[in-house]
């Protein structure tokens, strides 16, 4: 049997966007189509790509709902396509799913590269909470090929050249004993998050949560790595990027953390305009170099 092939739709112009909307990029027997919507600006110039992963602890949100910071829009304003992805979510799924879903989007972006005017040596990722958790090991997983699943088009790399991270889980089984003094989750706690996604809860399947967990992957081959958190975020703690950030500076990678000071999840009693400034500067310091 031949492996299908999932086309790219007809795109539509809004202004100076052209603009693929409800792209079938993977289908799961039993599960919704996986779609993306590909935002680019206009010009004959191939544009650097970022997948913009939406957050929800894995159990709700849509590529289509508001993103934090309007963060697409500022990616656009700033000269880079974007793709908002979808992915199966934990009432669908259990982890891997997520990953393999993202990574599916990657290869069919890189694979209809051409026709979208992108340049498939320059993709990035971006994501925030548990979007963030799944940008980080899209990130650190590329060169990784038991990890790349078989949903969607396959023959072509999930690998990213840069990633930013807001506030995303990095280690499952820490989680609850970094957690903030008035935090809003027990993330041990068998209905969490954390443990709807494995499937159960997280210290009595410490195989599962290590699995799910980006420290779990950190190499010296890690590409440069944003991670952007609030030290006094409620839902993800702020120990969770340092702990991150610590692992890949011991691995001798190329990491930065922003702790914002009085920020809770989503960065919400600051103002994120700086975080977006300095996460696309990260951005432009790869995919832009002249």
């Amino acid at each position: 049997m031949k492996p299908r092939r999932y086309p790219v739709p007809a795109p539509v112009t809004e202004g100076d966007l052209t603009i693929w909307r409800d792209a079938v990029v993977g289908e799961v027997s039993g599960f919704r189509p996986l779609t993306l919507d590909v935002f680019r600006p206009a010009g004959e110039e191939k544009r650097p790509l970022i997948v913009w992963i939406h957050g929800g602890a894995w159990r709700k949100g849509s590529n289509k709902g508001e993103a934090v910071a309007q963060v697409p829009d500022h990616l656009v304003k700033a000269g880079y396509a974007v793709a908002r992805v979808t992915y199966r979510l934990s009432g669908e799924a259990q982890f891997p799913a997520q990953l393999h879903d993202v990574k599916a989007a990657v290869r069919w972006l890189r694979q209809n590269a051409t026709e979208l005017g992108v340049d498939p040596a320059r993709f990035g990722v971006w994501g925030e909470s548990a979007g963030g958790h799944l940008a980080t090991l899209v990130a650190l997983t590329g060169k990784d090929p038991e990890l790349a699943g078989d949903v969607g088009v396959t023959g072509s790399s999930d690998s990213v050249a840069v990633a930013v991270v807001w506030y995303g889980p990095s280690n499952l089984l820490s989680m609850a004993s970094q957690n903030h003094p008035d935090g809003l989750q027990d993330h041990d706690d068998p209905e969490s998050p954390e443990s709807r996604l494995i499937g159960g809860p997280v210290q009595e399947l410490p195989k599962e949560a290590a699995a799910a967990s980006p420290v779990t992957y950190v190499t010296e081959t890690a590409p440069p790595i944003l991670l952007v958190h609030g030290d006094e975020d409620r839902i993800v703690p702020v120990g969770q990027s340092i702990e991150l950030q610590q692992r890949l500076a011991e691995a001798g990678t190329s990491v930065e953390l922003r702790i914002v000071a009085g920020a809770d999840h989503c960065l919400i009693g600051t103002d994120p305009g700086p975080e977006v400034s300095a996460s696309i500067a990260h951005l432009n310091s790869v995919l832009k170099k002249k």
